[in-house]
């Protein structure tokens, strides 16, 4: 059974430089946790006109009370990805947590449509970035996840029966692998005392999402930081594993834990 997080919890949230996986690294920050956050976007380095860099969210975790260590990390890049886990295991020798998050679908402007519309590019962003990068931060993660008995939580989406997730092809096909990864993965894990699930977020308030519409969105969108009061709750559950290999809405992880969103989101 894992410790109630606090000071002594090592985490690895990827992708953490802004979005959701900035909210959760930042949850995980006000526990006391030791957070090793990942992106590209360094204040080095910009890719994007959004606002947050990997030092800036390793900065806020660090001002809420936890251990923020930024890592500049391109997951298109297993050696880099490697060294972060050796780095991990030399100073921790375990690890509680993994949030495989990182991604690249805002690279090209998402829009949906029919699939031969819709430029191929997009499988790099979502499926060589996307479904790889949580795949190969799993594989690295898992010896060190053994040690502690540990989580590992993928984020995605889930969709309903029949649709197409986002009305878009190379979307649906991240989504849904991410979702039968979880479960593989949740599968390999078990017996080793592992738990490994996948995440499925609401309508969440990004910094994407806002720049993409402007700011005007519909009442009962989630900030970033409803995920992360779902994965506090999961690595606080000694009896998490009854969750595993299931992609699980955020919403529903409220009901179950008794969660709230805040409602505010988070300054930069």
């Amino acid at each position: 059974m894992r410790a109630e997080p606090g000071p002594g919890t090592v985490a690895v949230v990827t992708g953490a430089a802004r979005g959701i996986g900035r909210g959760i690294a930042l949850v995980l920050g006000e526990a006391g946790a030791t957070v090793y956050l990942t992106d590209r976007e360094s204040r080095r380095r910009r890719y994007s006109e959004l606002p947050g860099t990997v030092e800036d969210t390793a900065e806020q975790v660090t001002g809420r009370g936890g251990n923020g260590i930024a890592v500049v990390v391109d997951h298109t890049d297993d050696e880099a990805v490697a060294a972060l886990f050796r780095r991990i295991a030399d100073e921790h020798g375990g690890l509680d947590l993994l949030v495989a998050n990182a991604c690249d679908g805002n690279a090209l402007p998402f829009t949906g449509g029919p699939f031969w519309t819709l430029p191929l590019e997009h499988w790099r962003n979502m499926i060589d970035v996307g479904v790889r990068s949580h795949l190969v931060a799993a594989w690295h993660a898992a010896p060190l996840l053994i040690e502690r008995r540990g989580l590992a939580v993928l984020t995605g989406y889930a969709g309903d029966p029949g649709t197409v997730i986002g009305g878009h092809v190379f979307y649906d096909l991240a989504m849904t692998s991410i979702s039968r990864l979880a479960e593989t993965i949740a599968h390999d894990l078990r017996p080793h005392g592992v738990t490994a699930l996948a995440l499925s977020p609401g309508f969440t308030r990004t910094e994407a999402i806002l720049a993409a519409t402007g700011g005007a969105l519909p009442p009962g969108t989630d900030s970033v930081e409803f995920c992360g009061r779902a994965v506090l709750a999961l690595l606080a559950d000694g009896d998490a594993s009854r969750h595993a290999g299931r992609t699980i809405p955020v919403a529903d992880l409220s009901t179950v834990y008794g969660f709230a969103d805040t409602g505010d989101d988070p300054p930069m």
